[in-house]
């Protein structure tokens, strides 16, 4: 009933779980079967090990939260020597987020995780700065995601899904660049750039001043542009974005996207993602549907 496929990926359901939000899954064993769901997106995998930005890097905003984390993780040799080992198992799509400063270590990354014969896709993060390029997102330029998507496609042989960033003009313009480029999907959308001030201490929240910023907030913003790009391209597409509940994760796909990703979510409920895959189950029985594929891209 609630099967889909990204490009040769198949997801016994469409609830994904978000990169950064999820950690390596293990976190969450304790609370919901991990199974369940139709892929986990562990957070993001870098060259080398990063500490991550200087506290407080979090904040919490009227339905929703800005986040600088900095994509603080292990690294990607500690990834596949430690904790691959512990999660490669997991009886689900177990998805690497693979980011970079430079085109040459998104390839290092990507090429490491391909070598790993339990992980069958990788998602591109292309909203990190191009340090070659005076700290410019990948993203945010349709040449340069198209010339690390390129890069990566060389090195890569399993499903990659490309994660684009909303901070754009056209996003249209950069899914087509990235699916011209090789990849199998794109997932939408990243965080939206934004700021908010304690006005008492009379400075920002967060330490980096601006962050990411994500949850219920940014959800029309989210459906609206992977209606957009699901329209545009002929590459599947992956929606998130302030996902709580059945009906959000509902409105994504009836806007084209194949599969989903839950993230914020997943520090209020920690038994989200599951909750979602039931309320689809419900839905789909309560409509006589028995095919999720039926509804999806119906607007």
């Amino acid at each position: 009933m609630l099967e889909v496929k990204l490009d040769k990926l198949h997801l016994k359901n469409p609830v994904m779980t978000a990169s950064g939000t999820f950690g390596y899954g293990e976190e969450f064993a304790d609370f919901i079967d991990l199974s369940r769901l139709g892929g986990i997106v562990v957070k993001g995998t870098t060259g080398d090990r990063r500490q991550g930005n200087p506290y407080p890097r979090m904040a919490e905003t009227p339905s929703g939260m800005l986040n600088a984390v900095g994509l603080q993780n292990v690294g990607v040799d500690a990834f596949c020597e430690r904790v691959y080992h512990r999660i490669k198992d997991i009886d689900t799509n177990i998805i690497v987020n693979v980011s970079g400063s430079s085109i040459e270590e998104y390839c290092n990354v990507a090429e490491k995780i391909d070598a790993l014969d339990n992980i069958p896709a990788i998602e591109l993060n292309i909203s990190c700065p191009n340090v070659k390029k005076g700290g410019m997102g990948f993203g945010t330029n349709p040449d340069m995601a198209a010339q690390v998507v390129s890069e990566v496609r060389k090195v890569y042989h399993k499903t990659m899904i490309v994660k684009l960033t909303p901070n754009v003009t056209n996003i249209v313009e950069i899914a087509k660049a990235v699916e011209g480029a090789g990849a199998d999907s794109v997932s939408l959308i990243n965080t939206l750039l934004g700021m908010a001030i304690d006005v008492e201490k009379q400075r920002p929240y967060l330490s980096t001043i601006t962050g990411g910023l994500s949850g219920p907030a940014v959800k029309p913003v989210a459906v609206r542009m992977v209606w957009q790009v699901a329209h545009a391209v002929k590459i599947p597409v992956v929606g998130l974005g302030g996902i709580c509940t059945a009906a959000d994760a509902l409105e994504f796909l009836m806007a084209g996207a194949q599969a989903i990703e839950v993230g914020t979510a997943n520090f209020i409920d920690p038994t989200v993602t599951v909750k979602i895959v039931e309320g689809l189950e419900d839905y789909c029985n309560r409509h006589g549907i028995s095919d999720i594929n039926d509804i999806i891209g119906i607007i």
